[in-house]
């Protein structure tokens, strides 16, 4: 058997996802719960991260205004977008939740 006929065998199985530990998805709202709670955990990491490193950035800056004022905006503008994704992750739960 090649390697190409075996690949070509295995590629038509189908897994259970059960045998590997993640819930069968039924319905449409929880497929779209899944995948908008992966996004928004996704972005908040990044404003996170963003966070992190402006503030890295507004420590280094050694009384440089210009490298003060980056740090500043990146945090306020990581901020908003933090408050962003909790709205809008509020927002999708409570839809996702009344229908």
């Amino acid at each position: 058997m090649t390697f190409l006929t075996w690949l070509a065998a295995e590629g038509t199985k189908q897994i259970d996802p059960g045998s590997i530990g993640v819930p069968k998805v039924t319905d449409a709202n929880t497929a779209l719960a899944g995948i908008l709670n992966i996004a928004y955990g996704g972005a908040g990491i990044l404003c996170i991260i963003i966070i992190v490193f402006a503030g890295y950035i507004y420590v280094t800056s050694d009384g440089n205004p210009a490298n003060i004022k980056t740090a500043k905006n990146a945090i306020i503008g990581a901020v908003t977008g933090l408050i962003v994704v909790i709205a809008a992750f509020a927002m999708t739960q409570f839809v996702i939740g009344r229908f």
